[in-house]
């Protein structure tokens, strides 16, 4: 059984998988949840491929006993949490006036209601973790938009802007237990997601998931007496208030 472990939810591509793959190549063992089965298993054997002890499982993150389920089959599995990585996000733009009530509902479901729940049911084993060596990690995938609200993307910035005001206080609550809590804020990153700007920003300009994963490397690397509430991923030349 491995002598770490991280959970990473919408590990099946993108920012995700660059995780996953950084901490199972650290010597983690790492449980990726995604919602599709089909991009997940291509995940999965990927990461294998390169060594990784690794395990698969599909969630809806809507729905909370398949968030529960997700805890306790990592459990089974790994035995213990070190790292939890809340990534699993939705964006759908929107004029104001046009926002659809079920896409409301989706983005507050996956991106903020979702980190809650997986949070709450990942602290008992990121506790144990704490009291054992004194640094577990919980990051949490925000945004730039949440940093710096943006025009039709409002329902996504706001949650992701919740993401980043429920990282602090969670910090507040567990900074006695051994665990640190950062929020990550990129501005675009070369996944599947930003497809939709790739018109307009190219994609060799923008951020790469694996820059991302170089953080929580640089994360778990530093001491226990330094804590990085949030890191902001930005482009060169690229001013906050304009990099979504």
């Amino acid at each position: 059984m491995a002598t770490r472990a991280a959970l990473i939810t919408g590990g099946s591509s993108g920012i995700g998988l660059a995780i996953a793959r950084a901490l199972g190549e650290d010597g983690y063992g790492v449980t990726i949840a995604a919602r599709r089965p089909d991009k997940l298993e291509d995940a999965r054997a990927q990461l294998e491929a390169a060594g990784i002890d690794v395990q698969a499982l599909p969630a809806q993150m809507t729905e909370e006993d398949e968030i529960h389920r997700l805890f306790e089959r990592h459990r089974e599995r790994f035995g213990r949490l070190d790292v939890l990585v809340n990534n699993a996000g939705v964006g759908i733009g929107a004029p104001m006036a046009e926002i659809q009530t079920k896409h409301l509902d989706l983005q507050l479901g996956v991106n903020l209601r979702a980190v809650v729940i997986g949070t709450r049911q990942g602290l008992p084993m990121l506790r144990e973790a704490g009291a054992e060596h004194g640094k577990a990690l919980i990051v949490n995938t925000a945004s730039v938009a949440g940093k710096s609200g943006q025009a039709w993307l409002s329902v996504y910035s706001a949650t992701k802007a919740a993401v980043v005001g429920f990282s602090q206080a969670t910090q507040k609550e567990v900074q006695n237990d051994g665990i640190q809590v950062t929020a990550l804020c990129p501005g675009f990153v070369d996944t599947a997601m930003t497809d939709f700007v790739k018109g307009a920003v190219d994609a060799e300009a923008m951020i790469r998931p694996e820059d991302i994963a170089e953080s929580v490397r640089f994360l778990l690397g530093t001491s226990r007496a330094c804590l990085v509430p949030e890191i902001v991923f930005l482009r060169p030349g690229e001013e906050l208030s304009a990099a979504v």
